[in-house]
Formats: structure tokens, C-alpha cells, sequence
């Protein structure tokens, strides 16, 4: 390994303990397995209900969101070639005390997203054998995921690339199909606008709604940063893969959903929107097709997905711990296969509890705010550390950008709920009593070194 091609990670305070062995195709793999090509199968039921079937649009308006962060990941992933994501990212770009909290609320999404996978794969495996409690299932999924990322990332990697193989073919057969029965004008469909855009019911209100729920099937984009230092191929590796995998599963959500929309109209009349792909995939398709989308889907939310916030989460505790900002026991690493293990056990400890005693629409929400709370930070950091700090005079990638990208994120963060708000305000709350504890009351500041 060379300094050429490699950061030194002692520039930063470092020293390289994780493995490096991640190609940039494996970190696009590896965001778009976090991401799910096949996402909203997961949770369209409550998408296309609260965008008054405008699904089409909810996932535009994210995606216009999202890209201009996936730019700010970028840039700063180049800056500042460390693990740890937003935490690391604003910490030495804005602010170390500002760094910890987007470092904390984005804890909320990743420690919390695999709770969320579990429980929505569970609930889908409950209309294949509803004779099993949805805490076996829990458990069953825990361990699998637990078992892989303590044997490190080439393994996860190996699993990614088969389970993202098998998502495509699965959208690849219900995409013809779909397609077939809409062009066949099959129960009286037709392909229209209207998921798209429908004048009778958009609001700016209902935008708002429907896009703070359907930008959780983008997360994950984010979580390819965390591999920073399991990377090689230089600086640029992690933010060519954040992109790419953005756009690209941008691309397969929007044809995706817009098939299911104009295949199944009736979108306020599922037997349960909890499963709702499920009946359109039986609709267009049949049994058969229905199975395979329910079997596919619990995989790749349920072991592929959470397999990728499991290491995401670990990483990010394994940086909070080693810049002792939590217990420095989360950044123990292991001996042989050099992966932050104590972390991973903690991850999967939580994720039984939470998602044993949760309901999938509260975790989306609360997923969801943690995320957007530390993306709006990320953002400004941009501005802050390139234009005002290094005064590079780019004005638009460096400035225009990252605003833009902060202010869409604004406006779908404030049409959370009530209940929603009141949580993450809790949060927040929390974290700043941790860090106020973690630096004596604010006397020093957390670790960091500022080198440039």
C-alpha cells in the first residue's frame, strides 16, 4: 500500500487497524444492497397512500434531496478519508462539538435501521408462515447478520454481490410482467401521468409527507462512507460510489413504482398496506410471482439490507469509541478477522429489543428524522470548511450545492410528525447531556485533529 494511492491514516490520528481490500465496485455493490433495488416493495403500501398516489413524484423530489448530499459525501469522503461518516465528516469540517451531534443523530438512523429491516422482513414472513412469532424470525435474522460481519467485510461483500444479483432478476421479471398486464389493458389499466403528477391531489403539504417517508428507502447512500478505511483506490473511491449508487437505484425505484402504480390504481384499497406489493405482484403476475417478491424482499430487507446497516452502525460506534466519545470498548477490533466486533454485538443486542417493541411506522419516522438531521449538517459543512474556511472560491459546487441540498432536506424534515419531533428533540437532548459529560462540561473538546 502506498501513500499515493492510500491515506495515512496517521495524518488523522489514526492508525490502520480494519482490513482493506474494498474496490469502488464493491462499495456501489454494497450501497446499493444497503439501498435495496428493490425498496419500496417494502413499504409502497405507505408511500403511494400518502402521496395520494403520486409515488413517482415522492421518489423524484428525494431523489433531488439526496443526489445533492451524495455530492457533499463526496466531496468531504475526499477531504477527510476516515470512517465514521457524517460524524467524522462535520467534526473536522465544521466544528468538533457540532461534529458529535450529526455523529449522534445519524446513530439514531443506523442503530435503529436494522431494527426496522428485521421487523418489516418478519411482518412479510408472517403472511408466508403465519405460525411462527415474529420474535423467532427476529432472532433467526440477527444471528445470520451478526455471524457474517464478525468474519469481516470480504465476506459481507461475497454475500452482497449474489443477493444484489437476485434483487435485479427479481425486478427484471416483475417489471416485464407488469408491463405486459398494463399493456394488455388487463382490469382496465392504462399507462398515464398520474403517478406521476395529478392536479386533484398534490400539495405542497402532501409532498412534504410522502417524501419524508419514501427518502428511507434512499438511506444507505450514506452508509458507503463508513468504509472509508476498508477502501482502496485512493481518495476518490468512496465518492464516486456514493453517487453511482444514488442515481442508479434512483433509476430503479422510480420505474419500479411507477409500474405498480398505474398496474394497481386503487391505491387506498389494499387488504393491507403493510404488504401491499404483495397483491400487486400477484395481480400482474400470479402466485408465483407474488412468492418470489415476498421471499426476495425479506432477503434483501431482512439479510442483504440489514447485513449492510449492521456494518455501517459498527463502524460508526467503532469511531465514536476510538475518538473516546462513547465507551472506548465499541472500537476494539478483532484479532483475526479484523473487524470492529464489540460494536457488532452491541448493534445486534438493540436491534432485537427495538424491534421486538416497535411498529414499523414509528421506527420509518424516527429512522428517518436521525438521517435527515445529520444530512442538513453534512451539507452545510460543505460550505463551511471549502468556501468560508478554504475560501476555494467555487460558488456553486462548493456553495450553491450544498444549499440546495440542505433546503430541500428542510422542508421534508419539517413535515415530520408531531410525535416524530418530539422523539428526536429527545434525542438530541440526550446527546448533548452525553457530550457535555464526555468533555467536562464542555472544557475540551473531543478528539480530533484538524490537519490540512
Amino acid at each position: 500500500m502506498s501513500i499515493q494511492t492510500q491515506p495515512d491514516l496517521e495524518r488523522y490520528g489514526y492508525k490502520q487497524e480494519l482490513k482493506r481490500s474494498l474496490s469502488v465496485w464493491d462499495l456501489l455493490v454494497y450501497g446499493l444492497i444497503f439501498m435495496v433495488p428493490i425498496a419500496p416493495m417494502g413499504i409502497y403500501g405507505q408511500v403511494v397512500q400518502t402521496a395520494n398516489g403520486m409515488v413517482v413524484l415522492a421518489y423524484f423530489i428525494g431523489l433531488v434531496g439526496m443526489v445533492f448530499t451524495a455530492f457533499s459525501y463526496s466531496r468531504m469522503s475526499e477531504a477527510f478519508p476516515i470512517a465514521g461518516s457524517a460524524y467524522s465528516y462535520v467534526q473536522r469540517g465544521w466544528n468538533p462539538y457540532v461534529g458529535f451531534i450529526a455523529g449522534w443523530m445519524i446513530l439514531l438512523d443506523y442503530i435503529l435501521i436494522p431494527s426496522l429491516l428485521y421487523l418489516v422482513s418478519a411482518s412479510w414472513l408472517g403472511e408466508l408462515v403465519p405460525g411462527v412469532p415474529t420474535f423467532v424470525w427476529i432472532i433467526v435474522f440477527v444471528a445470520i447478520n451478526t455471524f457474517i460481519n464478525i468474519l469481516g467485510v470480504q465476506m459481507t461483500n461475497r454475500a452482497n454481490w449474489v443477493i444484489l444479483a437476485v434483487e435485479i432478476i427479481t425486478f427484471i421479471l416483475f417489471g416485464i410482467m407488469a408491463f405486459a398486464y398494463v399493456a394488455a389493458h388487463k382490469g382496465g389499466t392504462s399507462f398515464t401521468f398520474a403517478p406521476v403528477y395529478n392536479s386533484h391531489g398534490f400539495s405542497l403539504s402532501m409532498v412534504g409527507a410522502a417524501t419524508s417517508v419514501a427518502v428511507l428507502s434512499f438511506l444507505g447512500f450514506d452508509g458507503i462512507s463508513t468504509l472509508s478505511e476498508e477502501t482502496k483506490g485512493g481518495r476518490k473511491t468512496v465518492g464516486r460510489a456514493t453517487v453511482w449508487a444514488l442515481v442508479v437505484v434512483a433509476v430503479l425505484f422510480m420505474v419500479m413504482t411507477y409500474l405498480a402504480a398505474v398496474a394497481y390504481p386503487d391505491f387506498n384499497h389494499f387488504p393491507d398496506p403493510n404488504v401491499a406489493f404483495y397483491f400487486i405482484a400477484e395481480r400482474v403476475g400470479g402466485t408465483w410471482l407474488k412468492l418470489l417478491c415476498l421471499v426476495i424482499t425479506v432477503i434483501a430487507w431482512g439479510i442483504a439490507n440489514a447485513l449492510a446497516a449492521q456494518a455501517a452502525i459498527s463502524r460508526l460506534l467503532f469511531s465514536m469509541g476510538r475518538d473516546k466519545m462513547l465507551p472506548s470498548i465499541l472500537s476494539k477490533v478483532h484479532g483475526k478477522y479484523k473487524t470492529p466486533y464489540v460494536s457488532t454485538l452491541l448493534v445486534a443486542a438493540v436491534s432485537i429489543l427495538v424491534s421486538s417493541f416497535s411498529s414499523i411506522d414509528t421506527l420509518s419516522s424516527l429512522v428517518n428524522f436521525g438521517a435527515l438531521t445529520a444530512f442538513m449538517a453534512l451539507n452545510l459543512t460543505v460550505a463551511i470548511y471549502f468556501f468560508f474556511k478554504k475560501r476555494t472560491g467555487k460558488w456553486f459546487s462548493h456553495l450553491v450545492m450544498p444549499l440546495i441540498g440542505f433546503a430541500v432536506l428542510l422542508y421534508v424534515w419539517l413535515n415530520f410528525t408531531h410525535t416524530t419531533f418530539y422523539f428526536g428533540i429527545g434525542w438530541f437532548i440526550v446527546g448533548m447531556i452525553v457530550l457535555a459529560v464526555s468533555t467536562k462540561g464542555f472544557k475540551t473538546k473531543p478528539t480530533t485533529l484538524e490537519i490540512e
